[in-house]
C-alpha cells in the first residue's frame, strides 16, 4: 500500500490538522507495516499557483494515481481551504486522469482511493453554517474525482486552549474510530 500524506497548515508545529494527519498515518502503518509514505508539506515546498506551463509536470498528478490512501491536513482560513491545498488540487484534478465529461455529465476516475482529510477550524461549523466552505469544498471537488472522502474534525480550536485540547482529543478520537 501507498500512502500519500498531504499538509498544508502554515502553523508548523503548532498545527492541529498536522497532529491529526500524523496519527491517521501511524495508525495506516500499524495496519500494514509495509505500507510506503510519501510526504508532501505545501508549506515547506509550496506549489505554483496553476498556469499552462504547470500541466506539463505531471509529478503531483503521478503521485495522487500512485496512492492506494491519501491523507489530507486541511486547517480552515478565512472559511476555505489554503491556498497551498488548492494549487494541490489543481494539479490532480485533469480531465481524462482523475475526471472524464461524458454525454451523461462528468464522471470521477479516481474512485479507487481511501481519502481521510483531517479538518480542523478555529470556531464551530455545523451542517448549513453559510460560513463553512472547507469541508463543502473538499466534499465536492473530491466527489467530482469519484472519490467518497472520510472527514476528521477538530472544531473550536481558536477558541482558547481549554477547547482547543478537547478539539485535539476529539479529533483523535475520530482517528482511532476510523480502524474500528
Amino acid at each position: 500500500m501507498t500512502i500519500l500524506k498531504i499538509d498544508s497548515s502554515i502553523t508548523g508545529d503548532n498545527s492541529v490538522s498536522r497532529i491529526l494527519t500524523k496519527r491517521i498515518v501511524e495508525q495506516l502503518r500499524a495496519a500494514d507495516p509495509q505500507a510506503r509514505v510519501i510526504e508532501r508539506d505545501l508549506v515547506a515546498e509550496p506549489l505554483d499557483h496553476l498556469t499552462l506551463a504547470a500541466f506539463a509536470d505531471s509529478t503531483v498528478l503521478d503521485e495522487f494515481l500512485a496512492a492506494d490512501t491519501v491523507v489530507i491536513g486541511a486547517p480552515m482560513y478565512n472559511f476555505s481551504a489554503p491556498s497551498q491545498l488548492k494549487a494541490w488540487i489543481d494539479r490532480i484534478a485533469i480531465a481524462g486522469k482523475t475526471f472524464r465529461y461524458t454525454a451523461n455529465g462528468p464522471e470521477g476516475l479516481a474512485g479507487d482511493k481511501r481519502v481521510i482529510v483531517a479538518l480542523s477550524r478555529g470556531g464551530f461549523y455545523e451542517d448549513g453554517n453559510v460560513f463553512e466552505h472547507l469541508e463543502t469544498y473538499l466534499k465536492g471537488v473530491l466527489g467530482f474525482l469519484g472519490i467518497a472522502p472520510e472527514f476528521v474534525r477538530a472544531d473550536g480550536i481558536a477558541i482558547g486552549p481549554e477547547q482547543r485540547e478537547a478539539a485535539i482529543a476529539n479529533g483523535l478520537s475520530e482517528v482511532e474510530a476510523l480502524a474500528a
